[in-house]
């Protein structure tokens, strides 16, 4: 689980690079919901909102996001 080691915080804004959640949202940039390292409940991944008008939060894994 080296996905859970890497640390973004609650309001870091990020770039998604690529989305097994929801490709739309990939090239866009939107904040990290989780106040705490995601978790088994989200399978190891970020919540990440603001991403898009007509897309909702989505998940994704440390590997496909980069600081914007």
């Amino acid at each position: 689980m080296a996905d859970r080691a890497a640390g973004f915080t609650a309001g870091q804004r990020v770039r998604i690079v690529s989305c097994e959640d929801d490709p739309r949202a990939v090239g866009r940039t939107g904040r990290i919901v989780d106040e705490v390292p995601p978790g088994p409940l989200t399978g190891g991944r970020w919540t990440v909102h603001g991403v898009g008008l007509l897309i909702g939060p989505v998940l994704c894994h440390t590997r496909e996001l980069r600081p914007a």
